[in-house]
Order: C-alpha cells, then sequence, then structure tokens
C-alpha cells in the first residue's frame, strides 16, 4: 500500500508565536497574491489560550510541557490543514492508523510529505514473518478516542490499554517545532519534538523511531491512480480520503452543508474510495447488522440471518443426499481434550476463549468454548466406531464458535462468534475421504455461484496455510473487487489419520485386521454474508441476488390499449 500526497507549498504570512520553550521564531512575509485563500484561511487561525478541558492537553501541563494551541478552520486531511496553518512555524505531520493481524495496531507519525509504503515500513520496523499492514478502521479510532481526521501522537493518551504501538519518524526529531491535532481536527498543537518523546514515554508507549532514508526500495509500484500519459501529461486527483486515518467530512468538503436533511441515511462513503467505511455503512443502514457492547459479537438482524436460512436450507438438503447426517456436540471443551493434538492446539491457542470461573469461585480446571470441534467430537467417534460396517460416518453440526484473536473484528468477516456449518467424516480408505473432501469443496462453489451470484476460484492451500493438523486444506476463494483482494469463502480439509492416531480411532476390516480410519472435516460461515454484499452493493447501498433475496420485486408494465400487444 502505497500513500501520496501531493501538498502544495504554503504562502509566506507572518509568523505565529511558539511554546514557551521555542525562542526563535520565522521572519514574516507578505502574503502572495496567488495565495489569497490560503492568506484567508491564514487569518482564521488563532492562539487558543489555557487547555479548554482538552485531556490531552491537560496530560502536557500535568508533564510539565509548554504548548501553543490554535484553533481553525475543521481539517480532515494534511492539504486542508497545510491551508490553514501552513504558515506557521514547525513541521506538518501525517498520522496513520495501521493494523496487521499478526503484529498489533500501530500510530504512525511522519513528516507531512512523507509517501508511506507499508511493506517497507514493515521492513523497517523488523516485523517478523509475512507482514500485512493495512488502514485501521472507525473501531480503531474509537479506541484512540477520536474521529477520522483527527489522528496524532497526543491521542495515545486513550489507548490505555497499551494496544497501539507508536511509530515516530526520525527527520521530525531534527525539526524545531512538530504541528499536529489533539484529538479534534479544528485544533492544531505545536511541540518541541523532545517534548512528544516525554508525551509519548508518559502515556505508555515508548517510541519506535525510524529512520527513512535507510529503507530499502520498495519495488516498482503501479501509476498512482488519476495519472494518464507518458513521461509529462501528469493528471493528478485529489488525495483520497482516510489514508492517515482521517476522511472527508459527509457530503465533501464543505462539511456536509449541502447533505440532503431528510433521514441523513444515504450512504456518504463511496465503494472506490473507502472501501472499508462503505461496507460499514451499508451493513448499519441497510438494518443487516447491529453492533453489541462487546467488540467483534454483532447481531444479525433478519435481513441478514434471512439470507443465512436460505444458505443453510439449501447446503443442508445437498449434504443429506451424500448421506450426511445432522448432530450437536458440546459447546465446551476440557483443556486436556483440546490439547490431544499438538499441532492443532497451536494453531488455535491465541484464539481460545477459556471460561475459569463459577459464580466467584474458580475451576480447578479451564475449559475452552469450542474454537472447533474436531476435539470434542473425535473421543466420541472413538467410542462409536469398532467396524468397517460403522463406515463411513458422515455427522454435520450447524452451531456458533468462538475465536478470541481478532484484534480489529470486521462483521460477517471477521468476528469474534460466528454461526457456521462444521462437517466431519470417517472413512476406510484415503480415496473416499478425498472424494467427500472434492464433493463438498463443490457444493461450497455452488453456494456462492448458484445462490449468491458471486464466481469463486477452487484451489489448494500451501503448507503453511493449511488447517493445523490436517493433511491438506482445500479452498474456494473470491475476488473483492473494490479491496483488490481475494478472500477465503469457504474450506474443506482432507485430515489425513494424525487425528484418528492422536484420539485412538481404529475399527476391524473385513479381514479382522486393525486399521486406522482416515478423516475429513469441512466449514462454510456467515462470511458469505460479507462477502456477498462487498462483491454486489454498489453507492446506494444493498444489492441482493433474487435466490437469497427476502423480498421479491416483479415489474408488471401497464400499457395503453391502443399498443398492440
Amino acid at each position: 500500500v502505497v500513500v501520496r500526497h501531493r501538498v502544495p507549498a504554503p504562502a509566506p504570512a507572518p509568523a505565529a508565536s511558539k511554546p514557551a520553550a521555542a525562542k526563535a521564531s520565522k521572519a514574516a512575509a507578505p502574503a502572495a497574491p496567488a495565495a489569497a485563500a490560503g492568506a484567508a484561511a491564514a487569518g482564521e487561525c488563532k492562539v487558543v489560550a489555557g487547555n479548554e478541558g482538552n485531556p490531552a492537553l491537560q496530560k502536557l501541563e500535568e508533564l510539565g510541557i509548554s504548548f501553543t494551541n490554535y484553533s481553525h478552520p475543521l481539517a480532515f486531511t494534511v492539504e486542508e490543514q497545510e491551508v490553514v496553518v501552513g504558515h506557521l512555524a514547525g513541521e506538518l505531520t501525517k498520522n496513520l492508523v495501521l493494523k496487521d493481524k499478526k503484529h498489533g495496531m500501530f500510530v504512525v507519525t511522519v513528516v507531512h510529505d512523507r509517501d508511506v509504503n507499508t511493506t517497507v515500513l514493515a521492513k523497517l520496523l523488523k516485523l517478523p514473518g509475512k507482514a500485512n499492514m493495512r488502514f485501521g478502521t472507525d473501531e480503531h479510532l474509537a479506541k484512540l478516542g477520536v474521529k477520522a481526521g483527527s489522528v496524532g501522537p497526543l491521542c495515545l493518551l486513550n489507548d490505555t490499554d497499551c494496544e497501539f504501538k507508536f511509530v515516530l519518524d526520525k527527520e521530525l526529531l531534527d525539526k524545531e517545532l512538530v504541528n499536529s491535532h489533539p484529538l479534534r481536527n479544528d485544533r492544531t498543537t505545536a511541540l518541541l519534538p523532545s517534548d512528544i518523546l516525554k508525551y509519548a514515554e508518559a502515556t505508555g508507549h515508548p517510541p519506535i523511531v525510524v529512520d527513512w532514508s535507510k529503507a530499502p526500495a520498495p519495488g516498482p509500484a503501479p501509476p498512482a491512480k488519476g495519472q494518464k500519459g507518458k513521461g509529462g501529461g501528469e493528471k493528478q486527483k485529489a488525495p483520497k480520503p482516510g489514508k492517515e486515518g482521517k476522511k472527508a467530512p459527509a457530503g465533501g468538503g464543505d462539511g456536509g452543508k449541502n447533505l440532503k436533511k431528510e433521514t441523513l441515511l444515504c450512504l456518504t462513503k463511496t465503494k472506490e474510495e473507502d472501501f472499508a467505511g462503505w461496507y460499514q455503512q451499508v451493513i448499519t443502514y441497510s438494518e443487516m447488522i447491529d453492533y453489541s457492547d462487546i467488540s467483534g459479537c454483532y447481531v444479525l438482524r433478519p435481513w441478514s440471518f434471512s439470507i443465512w436460512e436460505a444458505i443453510t436450507r439449501w447446503f443442508d438438503d445437498k449434504i443429506k443426499e451424500l448421506g450426511v447426517q445432522n448432530a450437536y456436540f458440546p459447546l465446551f471443551v476440557s483443556k486436556k481434550a483440546l490439547e490431544t493434538e499438538k499441532d492443532h492446539v497451536e494453531g488455535f491457542a491465541p484464539e481460545v476463549a477459556w471460561v475459569t470461573k463459577s459464580g466467584e469461585t474458580d475451576l480447578q480446571e479451564h475449559i475452552a468454548i469450542r474454537p472447533t470441534s474436531e476435539t470434542i467430537m473425535y473421543p466420541f467417534y472413538a467410542d462409536w466406531i469398532r467396524s468397517h460396517r460403522d463406515l463411513p460416518l458422515l455427522l454435520n453440526q450447524w452451531s456458533n464458535v468462538v475465536r478470541w484473536e481478532f484484534k480489529y473484528p470486521t462483521p460477517f468477516l471477521r468476528s469474534r462468534e460466528f454461526l457456521w456449518q462444521e462437517g466431519h467424516t470417517v472413512h476406510a480408505t484415503y480415496e473416499c475421504a478425498d472424494k467427500m473432501v472434492m464433493d463438498i469443496l463443490d457444493l461450497y462453489a455452488r453456494v456462492y455461484e448458484e445462490l449468491l451470484a458471486v464466481p469463486v476460484v477452487k484451489g489448494q492451500k500451501t503448507e503453511e496455510e493449511k488447517f493445523a493438523g490436517g493433511m491438506k486444506t482445500t479452498t474456494v476463494e473470491a475476488f473483492i473487487h473494490g479491496s483488490g483482494r481475494a478472500i477465503q469463502g469457504a474450506t474443506s480439509h482432507h485430515l489425513g489419520q494424525n487425528f484418528a492416531k492422536m484420539f485412538h480411532l481404529t475399527f476391524e476390516d473385513e479381514e479382522g485386521k486393525k486399521q486406522i480410519p482416515w478423516q475429513t472435516s469441512w466449514g462454510l460461515t456467515t462470511r458469505t454474508i460479507g462477502v456477498m454484499v462487498m462483491v454486489h452493493g454498489d453507492d446506494k447501498g444493498l444489492v441482493l441476488p433474487p435466490r437469497v433475496a427476502n423480498l421479491q420485486a416483479v415489474i408488471i408494465p401497464i400499457v395503453s390499449k391502443s399498443v398492440g400487444l
């Protein structure tokens, strides 16, 4: 991901005063005629006395840090901030909120004209393994106590659990002053670089100072959107909102003054420019989802649950044609059972939620809430299977599971509790198990293509990505045009004989010899709904394929009698 901003040179204007700790000041200069608009905006910039009850400024005072606070019109981007406070002494900052599944969350503060390539940033941070840094969502901003367009180093105060790491551009340390928003984007606070370091340390966020002069080459990048032609002939579009945890006000740059003053339920995000914001608005405004007070746990309202019911009816009928029967197993699993298969538990360890108390009494043995049901079901399978006549054993359950590893959940796509079906089958031969794996994979592809009208690609996961403890994992993957990424739609696993050995599953073959059976497991979740929304939705809202739509509409034309039909 590359963030590029073209910032016009600020118009010269009288310099404003610095913090008490800074003694030098820029020389005043008359405003250039070509920068009349900028000069007018600068005229609206005024020094504000005191802390205004702002928690971040109160913290600065508590730490004995001098600062100067300026009021100005709302500035949602670096470019807008440049217009209103670019005449002030000091360096403006670009501030990013980034997330990575393995490495956590980051607040990144760099000089205002820095091109931030997240791949390069991951290398500078020396993040181990494969890093996949993406921009944060409104949920991440809420953790920092700010709204879009107001991110800055001072928001670290609100991260009381210290979930975010603070990354600071080394070049800022060489500046005389650093200017950034103090939790609101109609204010800019000027600080000494050394005081930013002091503030970050005091809030429990020791800065990770990054030297971009030592950055490795990012490699060739595609042309920026809006650039045309070769050589000169460049046409630069306005920067997209949301690239640094900031976004334009609803309704455009006028602060939303021209919004229709009706229900205010029209989408204010576009699929192309702010895909994450657009997705959140679509599923909320269409009444598909609601948010509970527990992060990552959502309410599936009738519009979305009816789609899941349509999927379950179709899929349940199809697997029963294959001889699969439904059953239900407990939600809880003992620690001993969960840890039976080493690779399996290591793969799920970060996301297991545990029950540790009964009322006020600590439990002697912690009980896990199922992240998946292999370790719950297979001890029973070992009791039930004795002979080749007991095979194949083909069971499925419709249930919910809990996976708690997500620091940044997304409705339908990555939630801490979700609905799914999980099938677990046992076979006498490898070939029979493999046929089941592929038959189920075909059904998953049909769910997406026939019910949801979403094209998918069938394939096999790499060794690193396959199901923990299994032999191989097959998958259906969909392409999301809005994000430019593929997404896993459903998986069907060939478990081989590994779980059978761990849980002592054996059977007598037709010759009376003890054999180890072969197993499969496969699952489809409510992620299907999220994928469908992302593929078909547009800037007007939700678009549903007819086979899962709760309401069906037929257009009946009424024509004049004079028209011969």
